[in-house]
């Protein structure tokens, strides 16, 4: 996994967070990949949206038959450059819902998987969509691996409710 920011500096993320990517997008676009995923925030949304560097690599991966993924506000930009015609596809509430896009299904579920589109509600399913994004590129043994560990509820034996005794 590879994360680029479309400049040099840190990034302040819409809650505050400061990541720090491992490369620029310049240097990222030298390079192939299977997925690219955009991270959601509504201003980060709309800087990814004004980059023509995004529009490249996002239609180099649609043209090679690669994944997208977007989550939060991002996947408007894939609807902006038409990449979610004909699809089925979920985002933060009032951001696709709201747009006009030809053949557009919008389905406000928590994960949409059209092909190699996958789109994603917001930080609430966050965990969700890294899932799917893992069963997509890994198989669904290495999304099982990977939920095992991060000791989602439910997952684990203290989780589950365990039959009340009486004495």
């Amino acid at each position: 996994m590879v994360t680029a920011s479309l400049s040099d500096q840190p990034v302040k993320a819409s809650r505050g967070v400061m990541l720090v990517p491992d490369t620029t997008l310049d240097e990222a676009l030298k390079q192939n990949y299977d997925m690219v995923v955009l991270p959601g925030g509504s201003q980060g949304a709309d800087n990814l949206n004004a980059d023509l560097r995004i529009r490249e690599i996002l239609k180099k991966m649609s043209d090679s038959g690669k994944f997208i993924g977007a989550i939060c506000a991002a996947p408007k930009v894939l609807a902006n450059m038409g990449l979610l015609r004909g699809k089925s596809a979920t985002s933060y509430p009032g951001v696709l819902d709201n747009m006009v896009v030809q053949g557009m299904r919008f389905t406000g579920e928590a994960v949409v998987i059209d092909g190699k589109v996958i789109t994603s509600r917001g930080p609430g399913t966050a965990m969700d969509f890294a899932l799917t994004l893992i069963e997509q590129l890994a198989g669904s043994a290495k999304r099982d691996e990977v939920e095992r560990g991060v000791a989602r509820p439910g997952q684990l034996p203290c989780d589950r409710k365990q039959p009340e005794t009486t004495r």
